[in-house]
């Protein structure tokens, strides 16, 4: 993947900072508030009592907190690049690059956070013995999403202003 030196070229650190701060938000929404599935420390720190909960919705913060720094970051390369002549806007390159990131955060998320540090899994809710169905599960879905980014990338460098 290209780094953003072309001149008019497309931002791809944008979109990749916008896709992991997405891929942050959904985890943090959907998984911890809206289905309640895991928190942030919740193997370590089950949520069995209000000192528990309390230490998990703080990390849940500080999480969503870093979410929120990539989206700004996302944002202002995105308006740095916006101010040059003839940049390049290409919907490919924006699908592909928010696709990327938010398939990386997963990934990463996923084998950091589920596998090396067991500090939750996907769903805390099911039998123990059936948790890793869930975490590979949401591997397998971020790695098709790079996988998907990656081929969107690759075709949008293609386009032409005309193609778009």
């Amino acid at each position: 993947m290209a780094v953003d030196h072309a001149p008019g070229g497309f931002p791809n650190s944008a979109g990749i900072l916008f896709g992991l701060g997405l891929g942050g938000f959904f985890d943090g929404i959907v998984l911890h508030q809206v289905l309640q599935w895991h928190h942030m420390l919740s193997s370590w720190y089950p949520v069995n009592s209000i000192e528990n909960l309390e230490l998990n919705t703080l990390w849940d913060g500080i999480f969503h907190s870093t979410t929120y720094v990539f989206v700004v970051f996302g944002l202002f390369i995105l308006w740095r690049f916006a101010h040059r002549r003839h940049l390049v806007w290409s919907t490919k390159l924006l699908a592909g690059t928010l696709l990327l990131g938010f398939g990386i955060f997963n990934v990463v998320e996923g084998v950091v956070d589920h596998q090396i540090l067991g500090v939750h899994h996907v769903n805390e809710r099911v039998d123990a013995s059936y948790r890793w169905i869930w975490d590979a599960g949401f591997i397998a879905w971020g790695a098709a999403m790079v996988a998907a980014g990656w081929v969107l990338v690759r075709h949008g460098k293609r386009e032409t202003p005309s193609s778009r």
